[in-house]
């Protein structure tokens, strides 16, 4: 065998190899300790309240905000076309989530979009207690300074009863998404829901876990 049929077989294999690889479902995240507490839900536990706590002023560990749960969605407009997209941005929306999300359905039929009322649109998660705090320490350590020419969270994005929204242009930021394997870049909104019973309280909560406001 000529040394060019070796080298064009070992390049096949190699091929293959790299192809199965890709194809591959990625690796289930290790099980935590039965002990694991959370980075940020510690340092909730151990600073975060005791700040708020003389910040505010308040009287009853209870009036104390705290997160409640962190709703992601992810809309695919281009599912009611091809459902392959929809299945492509629940898989990535599981991976950086870290659970499994739900399809989102429309509410009405538009026919100028060929829309029909239940008809999937996109995904949607939302993560409490270990897994919301998981989520919030890679959003603000990792996913937030990856964005391209970010310039800092609007301060003044709160709906007036604690809760603050955000919007991501692209999900490849979050480090669970390999680059080379996305067929599509997808947006998502991202909703933190507080017990604050003001924004700036909820503000105040929010930059104390190193939310990068630039207002």
């Amino acid at each position: 065998m000529s040394d060019a049929t070796q080298a064009q077989k070992g390049a096949k294999a190699k091929g293959e190899k790299a192809a199965k690889a890709a194809a591959a479902p990625s690796k289930p995240r290790a099980p935590k300790p039965a002990d694991y507490t959370p980075r940020m839900k510690q340092r909730y536990q151990n600073e975060i309240r005791a700040k708020l706590k003389d910040e505010f002023k308040y009287t009853n560990e209870m009036q104390i905000p705290r997160l409640e749960k962190i709703v992601i969605n992810m809309g695919v407009g281009e599912a009611t076309q091809d459902s392959k997209k929809l299945t492509s941005a629940i898989e990535a929306l599981a991976a950086i989530a870290g659970q499994k999300p739900v399809a989102t359905k429309a509410r009405k039929s538009i026919a100028a979009f060929k829309l029909r009322e239940g008809m999937s649109v996109g995904a949607k998660v939302t993560l409490r207690k270990d897994q919301m705090y998981e989520f919030l320490d890679r959003l603000v350590t990792i996913a937030l300074p990856r964005v391209k020419d970010f310039r800092g969270l609007n301060g003044k994005s709160f709906d007036g009863r604690g809760n603050y929204a955000m919007g991501i242009k692209e999900h490849i930021v979050f480090p669970e998404i390999n680059y080379d394997q996305i067929d599509q870049i997808w947006g998502m909104d991202i909703v933190v829901c507080t017990t604050a019973r003001t924004d700036a309280e909820a503000k105040a909560l929010l930059k104390e876990f190193d939310f990068p406001f630039r207002n």
